[in-house]
């Protein structure tokens, strides 16, 4: 099911009406990194970082060529697949995506080392954002 990626659709041409042509960097957790997956062929979004996102093998990582992604999984997660993942990543290195994969300690839930999650997500989104925004 693709019902959200409707709505993230939406909110990022709310973004654009109201902000105009501005870079954006999507974070989504679990079917919030799936969606954040799904609409990164938007033309505002320059990154997505997604937290333990639910794939599957047929989704396609062609939609993140010239994008950054952090994909972010817990070792031990039994709801989403950390294997699923890894591969995601390895598959949109080859689409062109500029990749970096973290796996660690935990499950899920993101609860064990809360604050590793977060600064991962922050630090790539500023990261990201940083390089969209200064000239070349």
């Amino acid at each position: 099911q693709q019902s959200p990626v409707a709505d993230a659709r939406w909110a990022l041409d709310e973004v654009r009406r109201q902000h105009g042509a501005v870079p954006i960097v999507l974070v989504g957790h679990s079917m919030g990194g799936r969606t954040a997956l799904h609409v990164a062929d938007d033309p505002s979004v320059v990154g997505v970082c997604a937290l333990a996102p639910w794939i599957e093998r047929a989704d396609s990582a062609d939609r993140l060529a010239g994008k950054a992604l952090l994909v972010v999984h817990g070792g031990n997660d039994r709801t989403t697949s950390p294997r699923r993942s890894a591969g995601f990543a390895r598959a949109a290195e080859q689409a062109g995506a500029s990749v970096e994969y973290v796996r660690v300690v935990g499950g899920h839930a993101m609860l064990v080392r809360a604050g590793r999650w977060h600064r991962l997500a922050t630090n790539f989104t500023l990261r990201t954002l940083d390089a969209a925004l200064t000239p070349s």
